[in-house]
């Protein structure tokens, strides 16, 4: 039997075995775990003990980010001289997090509500960033420094125009750079080149997290809050904005959760309620699937002030109501998402290799989500733009094989701004210059990805018997926790396994299926294969992730299948 066409073609990637003398040399480690920790570059002891207890042995002392001291200096000159400090942020959840934990911050080291403030800008008014309009505002309403987080590095035109008018600015952000830092009092990113930061990752909120932690560290007589207090917001937005699960990151997202756990923020405990989780049990992929949904919301929607406003409340009332208009906001953002990804299908020419769409009827906040859908639909880049009178906003959503930003930078003279990552971007593009945007860019997608077999990989990190399955390697694998970007769930292989029997489930979209051999047999759930229940084989090749089915009190192993093909 064949596979059903219309289930996408994988590519299957199986690591490489780790080398003898790293088994040698860590033989205590069952042969599974050590090459899913040898798969994440963890090859010595020191790192993968400190890596299974949850710590992080290089340094991280703040003061090694670049600027970090001008930027100490500036605030505690604001602190002495009663100036008002404005903390400029960004509409996503790492955004919202870094502001209101910078804010607390700065309230904790004895400014008052009026003199530390936070400014999001409105994504459909304002755009993305930092903004001449905004910044000339502030300064006319009192503003003497301005911090942004999680946006700025490449506002070089934004920061000369604040500088002309009397405005100081401190920028911090975890962005790709631009061929030109700002001139800026002080520019923290460990992605400069002359940084000593061992953590280049670190989110938008992370970076935000260390200036506090500078300058908890260069007023202590000052400070009123304590570091572990804000580690939930950096838990957030790390989690929520994708980066990746490693190094300090790692670490700080354990500590974080920790606290998440206690609910002891009025905001993030009532979020939990309405997303249905259970305190003291909630994990990274939650954040991930519930909370961070929830919060983006806020500013797809309306306008992320109202996540702000949750994670700053203090009392459980008001966070309720906050909550519950974030959770009315997500329901709202998936229907759009679903309406607009099929309007965004008709546009698009799939045989292209990269796929564009723009229209009015498109909503800024949603694109961004319509773009991850086509991509991930027809693995290629995308990129999908609210077309407005005189401009169109636009989000990227890439492939490992295209750096959007890159390609981005390539047609930037016909761009009014950009920004962004590896594989996911935005940009403002005015209208005349739409149509020779979507040629030049077309005409660098041909470029970079003639000749290559566009398909996506699913990276294996070990070829397993069923055998080898059991409640002793589920065990060590939860030592990986938090598993995310950059460290996932462990996916195995296993090949020509017997089918006992499979069905669809669901609305037909999925399927149910028992495997095993003489020895063992074990459920499975393949979401999204429900085509397979007409054309199953009886002997299959299997990749997959482990998982526990509870069931009226019992417990069993399942494995949560990826993929399937016919035993070869």
């Amino acid at each position: 039997m064949s596979r059903p066409t219309t289930l996408r073609p994988y590519h299957w990637k199986v690591a490489p075995s780790a080398p003898g003398e790293v088994s040698r040399a860590l033989g205590h480690l069952p042969p599974v775990m050590l090459q899913v920790l040898f798969n994440r570059k963890l090859t010595d002891e020191a790192h993968i003990q400190a890596f299974l207890e949850g710590h992080y042995l290089e340094k991280d002392d703040p003061f090694l980010l670049p600027d970090m001291e001008a930027a100490v200096a500036r605030i505690e000159q604001a602190i002495t001289c009663d100036e008002r400090i404005v903390v400029y942020g960004d509409f996503d959840a790492d955004g919202v997090t870094a502001t209101v934990l910078l804010v607390e911050a700065l309230r904790g080291l004895g400014l008052s509500r009026e003199r530390a403030q936070p400014y999001i800008p409105d994504r459909v008014d304002e755009g993305y960033g930092l903004n001449e309009g905004a910044l000339t505002d502030l300064r006319e309403k009192g503003a003497d420094l301005v911090i942004s987080v999680d946006c700025g590095i490449r506002a070089v035109k934004e920061v000369a125009a604040a500088r002309e008018i009397g405005l100081d600015m401190i920028v911090t952000d975890h962005h790709s750079l631009g061929p030109q830092l700002p001139e800026a009092t002080a520019v923290i990113n460990p992605k400069r080149p002359e940084s000593e930061y061992p953590e280049q990752m670190l989110a938008g909120v992370g970076i935000a997290f260390k200036l506090a932690q500078a300058l908890r560290k260069a007023m202590p007589q000052r400070a009123r809050f304590d570091e572990e207090s804000l580690l939930d917001l950096v838990a957030l937005g790390t989690v929520a904005d994708l980066a990746p699960l490693r190094g300090e990151n790692r670490r700080l997202v354990i500590a974080g959760l920790e606290v998440i756990n206690t609910c002891r923020r009025p905001g993030i405990a009532a979020l939990a309620n309405v997303a249905r989780l259970k305190p003291g049990s909630i994990a990274a992929e939650h954040i991930g699937f519930g909370l961070g949904p929830r919060i983006n919301a806020a500013g797809r929607l309306a306008h992320a002030y109202d996540a702000a406003r949750l994670l700053a409340a203090n009392n459980m009332l008001m966070a309720g109501r906050f909550a519950e208009n974030l959770n009315a906001l997500n329901r709202q953002r998936q229907l759009l998402t679903r309406q607009l990804s099929a309007q965004a299908e008709a546009l698009v020419q799939d045989d292209t290799p990269i796929l564009i769409a723009a229209h009015a009827d498109f909503v800024s906040g949603i694109v961004g989500l319509v773009a991850s859908r086509l991509a991930e639909k027809y693995y290629r880049p995308a990129i999908v733009m609210e077309k407005g009178a005189a401009e169109s906003r636009g989000s990227c959503r890439s492939i490992p094989e295209f750096h959007i930003t890159e390609a981005l930078d390539e047609v930037a003279d016909v761009l009014e701004r950009h920004g962004g990552h590896a594989q996911a971007a935005g940009f403002t593009v005015r209208n005349e210059n739409l149509a020779i945007f979507q040629e030049r860019l077309t005409e660098v997608a041909v470029q970079r990805l003639h000749g290559l077999d566009l398909k996506p990989t699913i990276e294996i990190d070990a070829e397993l018997s069923l055998q080898e399955v059991d409640w002793a390697l589920l065990g060590h694998l939860e030592k990986l926790e938090p598993t995310g970007q950059s460290n996932a769930t462990p996916v195995f292989m296993s090949r020509d396994v017997q089918v006992y029997s499979h069905r669809a489930v669901g609305d037909g979209s999925h399927l149910k299926l028992d495997v095993g051999d003489a020895r063992c047999k074990f459920g499975c759930i393949a979401f999204r294969q429900g085509d397979w229940a007409a054309a199953l084989p009886q002997r299959v090749d299997l990749v997959y992730t482990l998982g526990v089915n509870e069931w009226n009190g019992r417990r069993d192993i399942q494995l949560v299948v990826q993929d399937i093909r016919e035993a070869t």
